[in-house]
Formats: structure tokens, sequence, C-alpha cells
């Protein structure tokens, strides 16, 4: 999984773009995204606002895609079988947000720049079926998904996996956006609700939509679609590995030492024999069952608790658990906090065997 960046040259002070390229390879970002669909004026004058930007760009070892259109095309005298001007602007590929023909596409991928074609990966009506059957040369060949300036026009979490399934099937890596929830964020158009791909993450904290991408799995590159991204978003959002599905934690109690231990030291994996009312990690009772855990807000569980059994559970003590339906207490299980309400939908991807982890911090 890697990471990457949007820079809109002629909508933005380049000062400001090395300085937010230079933050953003701190953090291993290697995918800068740019728009000429927004662009206006000569082809003179889109190469001063982009040729500069991209060099700085592969100074700090990235690689820049240029989102396009036929329309750009004709606009700059570029044609599917000359693509020389953009490899002028020193671009490593190009995004085609709309179609050709699926032959052409195929065709471009055999451009003698070694140009990568970048196609759409959001129109869900075997588009990339019919660019494959015209042998692509598939290392030149990859896939991203919109993002979506307008609020409720961002694509449903449904078709974005019906898309992302058919496009793996094809052996093509997937490319999409979240948002960065900086103020006064900005994009390529004057419209700007926040820019992501799905829908249900427009108002989401970054590392939150990065994770429920890393977790569903479908995903090679995330990108923050707006500028500029915090350099706490990108701490939060690289501190996540893309592996384990992790968590944060709104606590309900102050931890004993033995609970923090478990909590956010211990190896946590879902047990193979999965209950449908709870997640297992039962590794903890076995480190710690010298340990004492005294009963503690041992209320009644719903949806997205995490707790951890107490000493009354003897045998059991010490064992964590997700709590997947509402459950009654016997005074035998702390409830130490839950998930956070933004995340409850990563709970989904809790399955047998996964690894799981919860944020400290």
């Amino acid at each position: 999984m890697e990471l990457g960046i949007s820079i809109y040259p002629g909508h933005s002070d380049q000062k400001k773009d090395v300085a937010y390229l230079k933050l953003a390879s701190k953090y291993g970002c290697k995918h800068v995204f740019t728009c000429l669909l927004s662009v206006e004026g000569s082809r003179e004058k889109i190469i001063h606002h982009f040729r500069e930007s991209i060099a700085f760009a592969h100074s700090y070892d990235m690689q820049v895609m240029l989102d396009t259109a036929p329309s750009v095309f004709q606009a700059l005298g570029a044609s599917y079988g000359d693509l020389s001007f953009f490899k002028e602007l020193g671009a490593d590929g190009i995004r085609l947000d709309e179609c050709f023909d699926s032959h052409k596409e195929a065709m471009m991928t055999y451009n003698p720049q070694g140009l990568t074609i970048e196609i759409n990966a959001g129109f869900g009506d075997r588009y990339i079926d019919n660019i494959m059957c015209h042998h692509p040369k598939k290392d030149k060949l990859s896939t991203c998904f919109n993002f979506y300036p307008q609020r409720y026009t961002g694509i449903s979490y449904d078709h974005f996996r019906k898309c992302a399934e058919n496009i793996k099937a094809a052996g093509l890596p997937v490319s999409v956006f979240i948002n960065s929830q900086e103020p006064d964020t900005f994009g390529p158009w004057q419209v700007n609700d926040g820019m992501c791909t799905l829908e249900m993450h427009r108002d989401l904290p970054a590392d939150v939509a990065a994770r429920h991408f890393f977790a569903d799995g479908m995903v090679d590159t995330v990108i923050f679609a707006n500028c500029y991204a915090s350099e706490e978003e990108f701490q939060q959002v690289t501190a996540a590995d893309p592996q384990v599905l992790s968590f944060r934690i709104e606590k309900e109690a102050e931890l004993s030492q033995t609970e923090h231990k478990i909590l956010f030291e211990a190896s946590h994996f879902v047990r193979g024999d999965m209950s449908e009312y709870m997640v297992r990690s039962t590794q903890p009772r076995i480190a710690y069952a010298s340990s004492s855990i005294p009963p503690q807000n041992t209320r009644d569980m719903v949806p997205g608790d995490v707790v951890i059994l107490n000493d009354n559970y003897t045998r059991y003590k010490g064992e964590l658990h997700i709590i997947l339906k509402d459950l009654p207490n016997d005074g035998k299980k702390n409830v130490i906090g839950h998930i956070p309400e933004n995340e409850k939908m990563l709970l989904n991807y809790l399955e047998p065997w996964r690894t799981f982890r919860f944020i400290n911090g």
C-alpha cells in the first residue's frame, strides 16, 4: 500500500507546493496526482505552470500522473498516437478521466515515451474488460477512481467494491482518494465540499478513511485529493500498518496497568472458531494469567464495546473481546471502552484469524 498527494499548479503557489512535496516525501509518499482538466491557457502557459513542479516531485522520487480527457488532448494538440506533449511536461503517466473507445486506451500503453496509462476505475460497465480484450501492455496500465468535490455525489461502497473486484480480476492496480480535513483546503475546482472517492468518507478523519481502504484490501494507492494535508494527518495515516486491522478506542474507565498492556501491547487475532456474538482474542489470558484484573464498569454490552474478562472469570481472565451483538453482563467482563461511531464499519472486516490492534493515542 502506498500513499500519494495532489497538487494543482495554476491554482496554487509553487513555493507552497514544493514545501508540501517535501513534507509528503518525509512520510514516504511516492505518487503525485495533478489535473489538466481545470487549467486554461496556451501550451506554453501550461508548460510553465507544470514542468517545474513536476521536476520538484521527481527530485523527491515521486511519480506524477496528469489527469486528462479527450477534450484536453484536442486543446493541446495531443492524440492517442502521440503523447509526446505529456512527456514534455515531465509526467510519468496520464489518467484518462473519460473514455476513448477501449482500443485506443490499449494502444496508448505502447507509447514510445513509456508513459503509464491510468484508466478511470469507476465506470463499472465492463470498460476495463473491453480494454483488456485489446491486449494492452499490462505493466503500463493502471486504474484510479475519481474524487467528488460536490457533497452527496461520491460513489457508494457497493459500487466501489464491484468495480474494484473487476479491476483486480484483470490484475491491475487501484488508486483512490481521501480527504484532508484541514480548513481552507482546495482542489482544481471552485466547488469544494471535500474531495473523496467514497461519499461515506467525506467527513471522516483522513486516517479513518485510509484504514477503511487498508482493511478492505482492494486498494494499492491512497491519495490525498485536496491541498494541503497537515503533518498530523500524514503521521496518523502512516502510523497504521496496512496489513493489520486497527481501531481507535474511546475509553470508559481508568485502565489498570494489566488492562493497558492487554489492550495496547498484546498480540490480537480473531479465533478461528469465531462467534457471532463477539470477537475473542484469547492469547492475553495466557500471558497475563498471574495478573489481577479487578471488576469495574460491568454494564451490559452493545456492538463495538471492547471488554476484558476480569478476576471473576478465573480460567478466561484476561481475554479481550470486541462485542458484535447486544449482550447482558454477568459482572465478569470489564467494559473498558468502545470503537468510535465513525469506525464501526471496520467491524465488518473482523473475520477468523485476522490480526487486529488498537491505536494508543
